[in-house]
């Protein structure tokens, strides 16, 4: 009940005494800051890794498709093979 109370101070506080908040270099529009360029370095590194991933999972389909396809012409040829009369 303590610690509740103690949040609602403070954020009654933060409400009736508002302090000047700066945003960063990325937020603001200062594109040339060392801080935008990491930013972007760093958005672009995960979305490299999520299509990395995602190209991934979609080779890895690929190719159980391609040997099922083999494995079912195999299947198809041998039972061809084996009801010839010669």
């Amino acid at each position: 009940m303590r610690n509740v109370r103690k949040i609602i101070l403070a954020a009654v506080m933060a409400a009736f005494f508002p302090a000047p908040v700066f945003a960063c270099a990325a937020c603001y529009g200062r594109s040339s800051d060392p801080l935008a360029h990491g930013m972007n370095w760093g958005i672009f590194t995960l979305l490299g890794i999520v299509v990395l991933m995602l190209s991934t999972i979609a080779t890895f389909f690929f190719v159980l498709m391609r040997r099922a396809a083999a494995a079912q012409a195999k299947e198809l040829a041998e039972q061809n093979l084996s009801g010839a009369k010669i």
